[in-house]
């Protein structure tokens, strides 16, 4: 509108300008002669003149406002729009005449970009809000995510198509996973557990915040088998309209291995117990009843009898015994009564208590005990105990004619005694079971009656109560060595 206000200004000032020369070229024309044709073409040119001096003022006026407009720009260009508002006040603009055209235009493009700075700045703090919201969910995602990495129980998420988008270390390790967020894959495809991906698609069909728990055996990348407590749910999330929507489910594999491994010992020693103490409590009963029909008619068959139960119930007692000083030890309740003793002289009260059943079999029992004082820090009569039962189970698993050699020695600051005998001996897997709780050689249960439980006590209380080692090296058909090694304690250190 407004330059078109300026063209018809233009035209009207033509018009005028040639108004002007028509009129004096009516005016003077008839006092010219008729034949005097310069003096028409003079009157023509000072009309062309005036109305040139018309227009070259116009154009001086117009000149000088548009030096004042572009002088304007330039600083419009130049000042920051936190200014422009109180650019004219302050004096920073040049000032536009009212009557200047392009007043109008400058006044509004200065008023566009105050609206346009003010809405950057507020862009710009936003924008900055947001940066500061995203490095602070970003933390606490990579701290939680570090968490998670760090826990020992495999985890696992999958969105709501059972594909697998997220995964700690534990879990990738397990399964040997590779996880890409942006192409998930398939649990089907990833994990190698049926059970487990059953367990998965069964709690994302329920749709249900509840838990749900199962144990389940699964085989690992590295072929090993483990049992795990799997605790499973679904995550929800903000549908449309604001309703809960399920978004994927979430697994929690905690390694129960150990536990399984207690409850398979512990089922085998009941069973091992109640095996043991059938055997004598049969022989006892069966003698019993024996006696009460009156199979026993003379005093010799009697006493027979009786002797076969006495033998039976002290057989009884000793593993009733062996099993209540092992829970005890294991329990930590019993009492322990530590003093500093010499090595040799309970090796020598041992010798002296298992002599006779050495001779009654026709076995050399040697002893050679190391001439230096070898002090150790003991429970007399529980190490003693555990030095009985290893030369009661050599003397036990070595033919007659044989040897059982006892012996001590000082290696560094350990107090060390061995029983080696020539016996039977023990294959590799044998050693590595023999001091398991009711763990018999098949092969030589018959040559001597026995509960299972004089090696794993002799281990107990030289290893949990007094901090020492048994250990055991054999050839099949040659003998075996059972070593013990103490820490030494010498009388100063009393």
């Amino acid at each position: 509108m407004l330059f078109g206000k300026q063209s018809q200004r233009y035209e009207v000032k033509l018009l005028l300008a040639i108004t002007i020369g028509l009129a004096l070229a009516w005016v003077i024309e008839p006092t010219l002669p008729a034949s005097s044709w310069v003096w028409r073409m003079f009157l023509a040119v000072g009309c062309l003149a005036a109305a040139g001096a018309i227009f070259r003022l116009d154009a001086i006026r117009l000149s000088g406002s548009e030096k004042s407009a572009q002088r304007y720009i330039d600083m419009l260009c130049r000042l920051d729009h936190h200014d422009l508002a109180d650019a004219e006040v302050n004096g920073t603009l040049p000032e536009l005449p009212e009557n200047n055209h392009w007043q109008p235009i400058f006044s509004r493009v200065r008023q566009c970009l105050v609206e346009y700075g003010t809405r950057a700045d507020e862009a710009e703090h936003n924008w900055t809000s947001s940066e500061v919201r995203l490095r602070r969910v970003t933390n606490d995602y990579t701290r939680l995510n570090d968490f998670a990495n760090g826990l020992p129980d495999a985890a696992l998420a999958t969105n709501q198509y059972g594909e697998i988008v997220w995964a700690n270390q534990a879990a990738r390790n397990l399964f040997a996973l590779e996880i890409d967020e942006a192409a998930p894959v398939l649990a089907a495809k990833q994990l190698s557990s049926t059970a487990l991906i059953d367990l998965l698609t069964d709690t994302l069909k329920r749709q249900s915040a509840s838990h749900r728990t199962s144990e389940l055996e699964i085989a690992a990348a590295d072929g090993n088998s483990c049992w795990f407590r799997v605790s499973c749910r679904v995550l929800l999330g903000e549908g449309e309209e604001g309703a809960p929507e399920v978004t994927g489910t979430v697994a929690v594999l905690a390694d129960i291995s150990s536990e399984r491994g207690i409850q398979k010992r512990h089922a085998e020693f009941v069973s091992a117990a109640s095996h043991e103490m059938k055997t004598p409590l049969a022989g006892i009963r069966a003698y019993v009843e024996l006696l009460l029909d009156g199979e026993a008619e003379d005093e010799e068959t009697r006493d027979e009898f009786l002797s076969v139960i006495d033998t039976q119930a002290d057989r009884l007692q000793r593993l009733i015994e062996n099993l209540l000083n092992l829970a005890r030890i294991e329990a930590g309740v019993e009492k322990v009564d530590k003093q500093n003793h010499s090595l040799n002289e309970l090796l020598e009260s041992a010798h002296a208590v298992v002599q006779p059943s050495s001779e009654q079999k026709d076995i050399k029992l040697v002893v050679d005990l190391s001439p230096m004082y070898l002090g150790v820090l003991a429970d007399r009569d529980m190490l003693m105990q555990s030095a009985i039962n290893l030369l009661s189970n050599a003397i036990k698993y070595t033919e007659p004619g044989g040897k059982v050699t006892l012996r001590s020695r000082m290696e560094d600051n350990a107090a060390v005694f061995e029983v080696e005998d020539t016996g039977v001996g023990l294959t590799d897997e044998d050693c590595a079971k023999v001091f398991e709780k009711f763990y018999r050689v098949k092969k030589d249960q018959k040559m001597a009656p026995g509960t299972g439980l004089g090696l794993p006590l002799a281990k107990h209380i030289v290893e949990d109560v007094h901090g020492g080692s048994l250990t055991v090296s054999s050839r099949l058909g040659t003998g075996s060595v059972f070593r013990i090694s103490l820490p030494s304690h010498s009388r100063s250190q009393c």
